[in-house]
C-alpha cells in the first residue's frame, strides 16, 4: 500500500514538474512576434494605458509632461568596434584593444524593439542598451538600412516602457519640440526648440545606388554628439523623429539640428520587422529640383516642383507614361515642393503598391498611376533568405520539446560540422548555440543576423544535447 502511495507521488510530482516547465519556456521563448508591425503593437498596448491628463495642455507651454513621459523609453547604447568584443582569453583586451562609442536609442515597443540610427550601430562587435533605470541589456541587430540612416534592434526584455508614434505630417514650422538623448554620455538629457524647417536635405546620406533618402525634421534644439538615435518627441509625448545629425563646424551643436521624421521610421521598421530587409519601392527617374533659372531654362510655367531630367527603361515611371521634361507636383494628391519631399513620399512605399502622381507637361496638368518596382526592376517583395549551412555547419531549430527538456529560451542545433571554421574552433555535433556575445539567439534567422556583422574573435555560448555546457572561441 505504502510502495502504491509512494509511486502515486512521484508521478503526480513528475506531471506538475513537466507542466511548470512548459509554462516556464512557454513565457519565456522567443519565436519572434506575432505581428508584423510596430504600429498595431502599439496600438494594441495603449488600450490598456489610462490618459495622462497632464498632457492636455490648458494654458501656455508644458515641457513637463512630454519629458517625463518619454525619458524612461529612451536608451543608452554602448559600441564596441575592432579585436572582438568578447574573449575566453583574459589577455585580449590588453592584445587586441577595442574602440568604444555610443550614442541613443528609442524603445518603440512593450517587448523590447529599439529604433536608432544606423551610424551608431554600424560594424560594432558589440550593442550594449542601457535603459534609464540602468538595466543593462545584449541587443541584437534585426536590420539596418543605411540610405535612410535607420536600423532595428531587440533586447530581451518585457513590459518596458515605449514611445508611440505620432504625426510627423501635421505638424508644423514653429511648434515646440523636444530632443531627448545621451549628449556627451550624458544620460537622459532633454533639451527644447522649435520646428525650424521639414524635408530638408543637408547631403549628409551616401548610397552606392543613389537611393539616399534625406527628407529631415529640422529644428533649433540643442542636439550634440551621442543625442544620435533619440527621440524628437512633440508635446504630447508622441515620436515625431528620430534625431540623426547637426549642422556644424565645430563637431558640436552650432543651432540646428536634423532628425528623420516618424512618418519614414514606421515603414522601414515595419519593413524590418518583417522581411529583414527594407522593401523599397522605385519610381525610376532621375530628378532635379525645379529652380527660377531651370524655369526659364525650360520654359516651365512653374517654380516650384520636381522636374524629371530622365526616366529609366522598364521603370514604373515608364509604365505609367512619365516622360523626361514632366514636372511632378504632387504624390499621392500630397505637394511635393523638391525632391526630398517626393523621395519620401515615394519611400513610403513597397514594391508592388501603386502612388499618383500629378505633374505638369508642356503647361497642362496630368495624373497617372504609377506601380512601383524594386531597384531589379520587379514589383516582388523579397524576403531576406536565411541560411541553414554557415561554414560547413548544417544548422537546424531545436525541437520546441528539446528547449523544454533543457529550459532553454530558444537556440540553434549544429547538426553536423564536416569543415570550415566551426570545426576548426572545436564546435561538435549536437551542440546547441544559445548566445553569440552575450546576445541571445532564438532560431537559425537570428545566428545569420548576428555572424553578418561579426569580423574577429567572437564568443559562443550553449549547450550540448545531453545537458553539458560549453563557451568556445571562434575566429570568424
Amino acid at each position: 500500500m505504502k510502495r502504491s502511495l509512494l509511486i502515486l507521488l512521484v508521478v503526480c510530482t513528475a506531471f506538475i514538474g513537466a507542466i511548470v516547465g512548459s509554462i516556464f519556456t512557454l513565457k519565456f521563448y522567443d519565436a519572434g512576434p506575432a505581428y508584423s508591425s510596430i504600429e498595431e503593437r502599439q496600438n494594441l498596448r495603449f488600450t490598456n494605458y489610462a490618459p495622462d491628463s497632464l498632457n492636455k495642455i490648458a494654458t501656455g507651454i508644458n515641457f513637463e509632461a512630454a519629458a517625463r513621459h518619454v525619458t524612461p523609453a529612451v536608451v543608452h547604447i554602448r559600441t564596441v568596434y575592432g579585436g572582438g568584443r568578447f574573449s575566453i582569453n583574459a589577455l585580449d583586451q590588453y592584445l587586441n584593444p577595442q574602440a568604444r562609442a555610443s550614442g541613443s536609442g528609442v524603445i518603440i515597443s512593450d517587448d523590447g524593439y529599439i529604433v536608432t540610427n544606423y551610424h551608431v550601430i554600424e560594424e560594432a562587435n558589440s550593442i550594449e542598451v542601457v535603459l534609464n533605470n540602468n538595466q543593462r541589456f545584449y541587443a541584437k541587430v534585426v536590420g539596418q538600412d543605411p540610405s535612410t540612416d535607420l536600423a532595428l534592434l531587440k533586447v530581451k526584455a518585457r513590459n518596458l516602457p515605449f514611445i508611440k508614434y505620432g504625426d510627423s505630417d501635421g505638424i508644423t514650422t514653429g511648434e515646440w519640440v523636444l530632443a531627448i538623448g545621451n549628449p556627451f554620455d550624458l544620460n537622459s538629457t532633454v533639451t527644447a526648440g522649435i520646428v525650424s524647417a521639414k524635408a530638408r536635405n543637408i547631403g549628409i546620406l551616401g548610397d552606392k545606388n543613389n537611393l539616399q533618402v534625406e527628407s529631415f525634421i529640422q529644428t533649433d534644439a540643442a542636439v550634440n554628439p551621442g543625442n544620435s538615435g533619440g527621440a524628437l518627441v512633440n508635446l504630447k509625448g508622441e515620436l515625431i523623429g528620430i534625431n540623426s545629425a547637426i549642422a556644424t563646424a565645430t563637431g558640436g551643436y552650432s543651432g540646428y539640428s536634423f532628425a528623420i521624421p516618424v512618418s519614414l521610421v514606421k515603414k522601414i521598421m515595419n519593413d524590418l520587422l518583417e522581411y529583414g530587409q527594407v522593401q523599397r519601392g522605385l519610381l525610376g527617374v532621375q530628378i532635379i529640383d525645379v529652380t527660377a533659372d531651370l524655369a526659364e531654362d525650360q520654359n516651365l510655367n512653374v517654380v516650384q516642383g520636381v522636374f524629371v531630367r530622365f526616366v529609366n527603361k522598364g521603370s514604373a515611371a515608364e509604365v505609367s507614361g512619365l516622360e523626361n521634361g514632366d514636372v511632378i507636383t504632387a504624390i499621392d494628391n500630397h505637394e511635393v515642393h523638391g525632391t526630398s519631399e517626393l523621395q519620401e513620399w515615394v519611400a513610403r512605399k513597397r514594391p508592388g503598391q501603386t502612388i499618383q502622381v500629378k505633374f505638369l507637361r508642356n503647361g497642362e496638368q496630368k495624373e497617372v498611376t504609377a506601380t512601383l518596382k524594386n531597384f531589379q526592376g520587379s514589383e516582388e517583395v523579397k524576403k531576406k533568405v536565411v541560411s541553414y549551412e554557415l561554414e560547413g555547419a548544417i544548422l537546424e531549430e531545436v525541437p520546441y520539446s528539446k528547449l523544454t527538456e533543457l529550459n532553454l529560451d530558444g537556440g540553434v542545433l549544429v547538426k553536423k560540422v564536416s569543415f570550415g571554421k566551426w570545426k576548426k574552433a572545436g564546435v561538435k555535433e549536437n551542440f546547441i548555440i544559445t548566445h553569440i556575445d552575450k546576445v541571445a539567439i532564438d532560431n537559425v534567422s537570428d545566428l545569420n543576423r548576428a555572424m553578418e556583422m561579426k569580423k574577429g574573435g567572437v564568443l559562443i555560448e550553449g549547450v550540448m544535447t545531453h545537458g553539458e555546457r560549453q563557451t568556445i572561441g571562434l575566429d570568424w
